[in-house]
This record gives structure tokens, sequence and C-alpha cells, in this order.
């Protein structure tokens, strides 16, 4: 056992309890205790918050370990180093005397370290006429060494407490991203439901979520954040009749349900709704401008009828992210447009945004031409929120899109021409 020795600071530096604690554990290290002193130190930069020591103490302290001659810290040599203020400067990477002070402090608040002065407050160690060293006056390493087992403690709990945190943090993203499309599809598909309570829910929680979030703020929002989508999610299995949409081709008849009249999905050519959402239709004439008043509008002209065939003949690709990967109605046709949505990062806001302005079937046409110029657009979500405003402002027509995909098609694909093929594509559905 180490014999107990208190030692008192030199000069104006004042005596405290947490010193006289610090030199008592020093003096009760079990003997034969060694500790790999970089080991040691990395399980004390792991648990650093919970030691109360920042980033430059333990540069300091780094710079402390390495003037300790041996890889291991043990009790059986002496544990005090001696190194002057410019060396320690110099492996502190240039720290200034003044922050070297400043953190050497720290270090000895925080029970890592406490100081050896000689009686002139200097820093040696004096030697025998042996030549081994007899005293040593510097800094002591050894409350580290005998709180060795606490520290490992608090390093391991500090790095469960992380995986945990990036656990929650997974959980809380993945609930986030399905209760906003879920909440997207059941508003988009009008499913009767308070769904606009639960988006306001929903709101609420993401709200509340801190910047800096640590495990004790998260818990509470993972809990209630998954709550919430249970609860979305046993609403629309109440809804939604899985047995029968995942009935295959051999079935003689499908029962067709709709819930949103004004939006039909059925295998019948269907006029393009181009213009106000349906809700809005009635109120057309009070979004007009009357030509008296000289306020130019942009009236679109009449959209042909488009069927569904012409819709797949321009935009084969559409086929594979379908239902069972075929498209034999306009309904198909909007559950494959939902997922590429999903798969070019257009955000689940602007997909319902564009539902509700242009309708749900022009919504689909719209993505499945995106889909087959998807290399020549940048940014799909900001294309589809520009053709959005256009078509609030009556400035877009779905048809010429599908004309341009047509002609594109009948041409021979020659190289040369892919770069104007590109630049008509953009300029007859923007202009």
């Amino acid at each position: 056992m180490r014999r107990e020795f208190i030692t008192t600071p030199f000069g104006r530096r004042s005596m405290s309890l947490g010193m006289l604690a610090n030199q008592h554990l020093a003096s009760t290290i079990e003997p034969g205790t060694r500790r790999h002193k970089w080991k040691l130190f990395r399980s004390v930069c792991e648990a650093r918050r919970a030691l109360g020591i920042s980033d430059r103490s333990l540069t300091v302290l780094d710079a402390l370990l390495t003037f300790y001659p041996e890889d291991e810290l043990s009790d059986d040599s002496s544990l005090v180093v001696f190194p002057s203020n410019a060396q320690l400067s110099l492996r502190a990477r240039g720290m200034t005397p003044a922050t070297l002070r400043r953190h050497l402090t720290l270090l000895i608040e925080a029970g890592l370290i406490f100081r050896k002065d000689s009686p002139n407050g200097k820093r040696y160690a004096r030697r025998a006429r042996g030549g081994q060293i007899s005293e040593v006056f510097g800094f002591s390493l050894a409350p580290m060494l005998a709180r060795a087992c606490e520290i490992d403690g608090l390093a391991a709990k500090t790095i469960t407490d992380r995986e945990t945190l990036r656990a929650i943090k997974e959980q809380i993203s993945i609930c986030r991203r399905d209760v906003s499309k879920l909440l997207a599809t059941a508003i988009a598909e009008a499913l009767p439901g308070d769904w606009n309570d639960l988006l306001g829910e929903f709101r609420t929680i993401v709200s509340q979520i801190p910047r800096n979030a640590t495990l004790y703020d998260l818990l509470p929002i993972q809990q209630r954040i998954i709550e919430l989508h249970e609860s979305i999610v046993n609403g629309l299995k109440s809804q939604v009749n899985l047995g029968i949409l995942s009935g295959n081709e051999s079935q003689n008849e499908r029962h067709k349900q709709d819930s949103k009249p004004n939006f039909p999905f059925d295998s019948e050519p269907s006029r393009i709704q181009n213009q106000l959402p349906s809700s809005d239709r009635s109120d057309q004439n009070a979004h007009q401008v009357p030509e008296e008043t000289g306020s130019p509008v942009s009236h679109p002209p009449s959209p042909e009828k488009i069927t569904l065939d012409v819709v797949l003949q321009a935009c084969p690709q559409i086929i594979d992210y379908a239902p069972a990967r075929a498209v034999r109605s306009w309904r198909d046709l909007g559950s494959a447009a939902m997922v590429v949505g999903s798969m070019l990062d257009v955000s689940s806001t602007a997909y319902a945004r564009a539902c509700a302005v242009m309708g749900i079937e022009t919504t689909a046409i719209v993505m499945a031409c995106i889909l087959e110029r998807a290399t020549s657009i940048n940014s799909p979500g900001g294309y589809l929120r520009d053709l959005t405003r256009r078509c609030e402002r009556r400035q877009f027509i779905p048809n010429r899109m599908l004309l341009s995909l047509l002609r594109a098609q009948a041409k021979p694909r020659v190289s040369a021409n892919d770069t104007d093929a590109r630049v008509s594509f953009h300029k007859e559905n923007l202009l």
C-alpha cells in the first residue's frame, strides 16, 4: 500500500476538500494495479462529459501522459511527471500558458491528477547517490489510476447510451417518414377519418424534438410517435381490405371501391383534369379575372381525352412500379406513381399538394412522365412543385408532356439528338 502523504499547494493557491479527497484516493491504490495509459486515456475521452472536462483539458492530459516513460501506469513506480510549462505547452499543441494553467486546474478538480509541489513550487526530480530518483515534485497521475475501474464503467455507460440514442433517433426517423407518407396517402385518397387532427398531433410531436437531443429528451417523444404510428396504421387497416387489394389476376371479378367520386379510377378513358382541384371546380368563376380588368389570364386549351393505354404507351417504365407489375386501372397508375415519387425523393408534402391542385390522375401521369425523363431532371421534387404552381395559374397541360414522349419514341434513337430531345421536353412542358 502506498504511504499516504498529504501536501498542500504552493503559493497563493488554497487547499480544498476535493484536493484532499484526491490525494487520499491516490493512496488507496491496490498493490499490483496496472493499466495501459493510452487505453485508460481512451476511457477518459469516452467519459469526458460524465467527468466534467472538455476536449482542451484532454489535450493537456494527453501531454502529461507523454511525459510518463512507461506504457503502463503502475503503483510500483512513481506516478509523478514534472514537465516545465514550456515543454508541456509544446506537447499540448502550442497552448498558451494561461489556458494551460486553467485546464490543469480543471483536471485537478475533476479528480484525475493532483499537484505535488516542491518547497519553491518548481517541478523537478531529486536523485540519490546511486542515480535513482528518490523524490519527485510535479503532477501525480495516481488519482486516474485509482479511479480506473470507475472510469471504465463511465465509458461503457457512455457508449451504451450513445448506441441507444442512435437507435432511438433511427426509429423516430423511420416513424416520421411512415407517419408522413401514411397521412399523405389517407388525405390524398380522401379516406374517412380525423386525418387532419392526426396531422396536427404529428406536427406538434415533431416540433418538440430539440436540435441537440439527449436520450432522456427522446424517450417520451419516441413513445408518443410510436403510439401515433400505430393509431394511423390501425385506422387505415380498418378501411382497407388487404385481401381484395392483394388479389391476383386469376380472380374473376374485382371489387371497385371509390371513396372520392371526383377522381375516378376506372380502366375506361378519362378526361385529364389539369385545372383547379375538384373541390374548387364549383368556384372556378370566382378565380377568373374578368376581361374588362385588363389583367391577362392564361387559359390553356381544353385537354383531349387521354386513355390509360396512351399513358402506358408514352411512359412504359411506370409499369415496373405498379402492383403485380401491371397497370389495369387508373388506381394502379396512382399507386405506381406514389412508389415512383418515393423513389425519386419527392416529398410527401409536394406530392399531396400536386394531388390537391392537379388531381390524382393528372399527378400520376405527370410522375410517369418525370420517370421517363428522370435522367434529365435534376430535382424531380422541385420540378413537380413548379408544375403544380403552373397548374394553379392554368399554364400547364400534361397532354404536351405525353405528346413529347410519344414523338421521342417515334424518332430513331441517335445520341446526337438526345440533348435536343431533352431541351424540347422542358420547353414544351414549362413554356
